[in-house]
């Protein structure tokens, strides 16, 4: 196990680099010789890799390191104010290579402390804190800004919606009061056609019907009227009274 290093790639955005390595004893004796024991071995192999790994990345952008490879980005606002993928995004050698040319340059010196590399790979990479503290300000500046855009969108379309529906709603109260009042003025013309055929029937009852309304309408129980006996209001009354 190699301790995470911080490494400057060719670009210098400086990361850390997380590697891990499996190795055995190829020769006892000179492992004894050289490193007595296994802590011994660990603490040589850790300086081993972690120069040649220091060597290596600062032969290569950023990009490289982090890819493996030349899968198309899904492209997104953020995506395209990344720092790995500014300048270029096609890669040519690629993070497996780069672990590969680690094991090779490694292995050539392990030999001499009895130990046979057997395999180096890149576990994990970050950048370091001064640049994560931008680039999580950076997203969470974009992730505000994108949601203040759909937030605007969002209030946009509200209001374009119940422009909508107001204007749907005034359509349905006019086409409703129109049908209302073409309902009604049918409804006045039936009802003079039936009075207008009552009044062809019989006048005098029509005019007693019409009176008796009237009289229904006008009065109630404290309403006083002083009329003189002559008033035709008081016609059909008096003719009861003859009756």
């Amino acid at each position: 196990m190699v301790i995470p290093t911080r490494y400057p790639p060719r670009d210098k955005k400086y990361i850390w680099v997380d590697t891990y390595a499996r190795w055995r004893i190829a020769d006892p004796l000179i492992f004894f010789q050289r490193v007595r024991d296994e802590r011994g071995a660990q603490s040589r192999l850790d300086d081993i890799i972690d120069g040649e790994t220091r060597n290596t990345i600062a032969k290569f952008d950023l990009i490289e390191v982090v890819r493996s490879s030349n899968r198309q980005f899904e492209i997104t606002e953020e995506t395209l104010r990344s720092e790995v993928i500014k300048g270029r995004s096609e890669i040519k050698v690629g993070r497996n290579r780069i672990a590969e040319i680690i094991l090779e340059s490694a292995s050539k010196i392990t030999p001499q402390f009895g130990v046979e590399l057997k395999d180096v790979r890149i576990k994990r990479i970050n950048y370091v804190e001064q640049v994560q503290r931008k680039v999580f300000d950076r997203m969470i500046a974009e992730r505000k800004r994108m949601a203040a855009k759909y937030r605007s969108e969002g209030e946009g379309r509200s209001a374009e919606i119940r422009g909508e529906k107001e204007k749907e709603l005034r359509r349905i109260k006019s086409e409703a009061y129109r049908q209302a009042q073409e309902i009604k003025g049918k409804a006045e013309a039936e009802a003079t056609r039936i009075y207008s055929q009552a009044y062809n029937l019989d006048p005098n009852f029509y005019q007693l019907l019409k009176t008796l309304e009237t009289y229904r309408t006008s009065f109630d129980s404290e309403t006083w009227l002083i009329l003189s006996l002559d008033n035709e209001f008081l016609r059909f009354l008096r003719s009861f009274e003859k009756h």
